[in-house]
């Protein structure tokens, strides 16, 4: 049986425009396996980083209840809890401060949540660096001194700084070229193996989707309309809107080619 890390019953989550209420999010239930990579797909005005912000406690559910191993998350979270879920985001310069070194950024976690003798820390914050592949000489250097992919390896290792368990990754590769995005996925799935790391990885790319995530949920209007192991999702879609997101995946090779154009015949035929 699955260790089950995060679960969502029926969680909804609605906002007031003046006086109208805005369904962001409707009746949402998905489990999260530890070790799993889940992604949630979707495009703009789906709910998916809504999804996300209720798994970080930035917002409270409206209805529903979202549980951290099995027990309740509180809608204000604990130290402990949000040293266990981290985030990771979409633009890395504005996620580090500018007027703090990349040493002082890493350190900061390490204070927050009090890890490790604090004369020790900076030499933790360096070792850090070396795990996602940057020199520990840009601890003395500046966000705006470094790439886009360099910040980002920056911004992952300031989440793995407090030994999280779960680290939702809100678009953390849709800013970066596709070189970049390759290096970057490919630093996640090490990471996630190496420290059994438990992920929910959100993107509008489904192309992206396939080189990480061990199952895809499809967020459509607030709505959770499918959910799958990803080479389901890939091959054989359930749900036209699905069918429609794949259509739009740049396409490489012949098999893809023909899977595309298989997949657009099914939605034209479901309208």
């Amino acid at each position: 049986m699955s260790d089950v890390m995060l679960s969502l019953q029926s969680v909804s989550k609605t906002f007031h425009v003046g006086n109208t209420p805005v369904r962001a999010v409707d009746a949402v239930s998905f489990d999260v396996n530890a070790g799993e990579c889940l992604a949630i797909v979707g495009e703009s005005g789906s709910g998916k980083s809504t999804i996300g912000n209720m798994i970080l406690g930035i917002y409270p559910p409206s209805e529903g209840r979202i549980a951290f191993r099995g027990e309740p998350l509180p809608d204000k979270r604990a130290l402990s809890h949000r040293r266990a879920i981290q985030l990771v985001q979409q633009n890395p310069l504005s996620a580090l401060n500018p007027r703090r070194s990349i040493g002082a950024s890493l350190r900061l976690a390490l204070d927050t949540h009090n890890i490790g003798a604090r004369g020790e820390r900076m030499a933790h914050a360096a070792t850090l660096l070396e795990e996602v592949g940057l020199d520990p000489a840009y601890l003395k250097r500046s966000p705006a001194s470094l790439s886009g992919g360099q910040r980002q390896r920056v911004a992952i290792a300031r989440a793995l700084a407090c030994d999280s368990e779960l680290v939702v990754l809100d678009e953390p590769t849709s800013a970066l070229d596709v070189l970049v995005q390759a290096r970057v996925l490919k630093l996640l799935n090490d990471l996630r193996a190496r420290r059994q790391l438990t992920y929910v990885f959100i993107t509008h790319d489904l192309s992206v989707v396939r080189n990480i995530a061990d199952r895809v949920a499809v967020f459509e209007k607030g709505k959770m309309v499918e959910l799958n192991a990803v080479e389901t999702i890939f091959s054989a879609p359930s749900h036209p809107y699905t069918r429609r997101l794949i259509g739009a995946v740049p396409v490489v090779t012949s098999d893809e080619l023909a899977l595309r154009d298989r997949l657009m015949e099914n939605v034209n035929v479901a309208r």
